[in-house]
């Protein structure tokens, strides 16, 4: 499925949202995200519970370390990769006007959308994966490259009732 972009050349190059939209967008989702985790905590403790037997109520269930990492590793992943499979954008890139696409414009893959979200984290570190966007020509970070996508600005939409030239 293509998106409407224009394409890259030298006389038009695609528009690539600041990084402080993109960070703007970044703390919106960590919100949401934080939201689902604890939803999806409040539904693996008494799953857990039932499978280890311990559902009296005087017994303090505490979840295994392995556990706990695996819902904060995994439940963002598919939040972000049900959101870019489906439109190219969480609801926080809807509010910003950011979208994800691959370097030739289409939606990307379940592949593109796995190595994206592992490069984010790896880019993470002391924010030098995402400054890099600052320095490179193409306005990309490391994930970008990483994963053959990238982050594009969308034009503003039209306002209703004003004619268009």
């Amino acid at each position: 499925m293509m998106v409407n972009l224009p394409p890259m050349t030298d006389s038009a190059p695609r528009k690539h949202p600041f990084l402080l939209r993109h960070l703007a967008a970044m703390v919106y989702d960590t919100l949401l995200v934080l939201a689902l985790v604890f939803v999806v905590m409040f539904i693996v403790l008494p799953v857990y519970s039932l499978l280890t037997g311990s559902q009296d109520s005087e017994t303090v269930v505490q979840l295994d370390r392995e556990i706990v990492w695996l819902v904060f590793l995994f439940t963002p992943m598919l939040f972000f990769c049900v959101f870019w499979l489906k439109n190219g954008q969480t609801l926080s890139m809807q509010a910003w006007r950011i979208k994800l696409v691959t370097f030739s414009g289409e939606a990307p893959t379940l592949k593109q959308c796995v190595i994206r979200y592992f490069g984010a984290i790896a880019s993470a570190p002391l924010g030098l994966g995402y400054l890099w966007c600052l320095v490179d020509r193409n306005g990309r970070y490391w994930h970008d490259y990483l994963s053959g996508t990238e982050l594009v600005l969308l034009p503003k939409p039209e306002k209703k009732g004003k004619p268009s030239s």
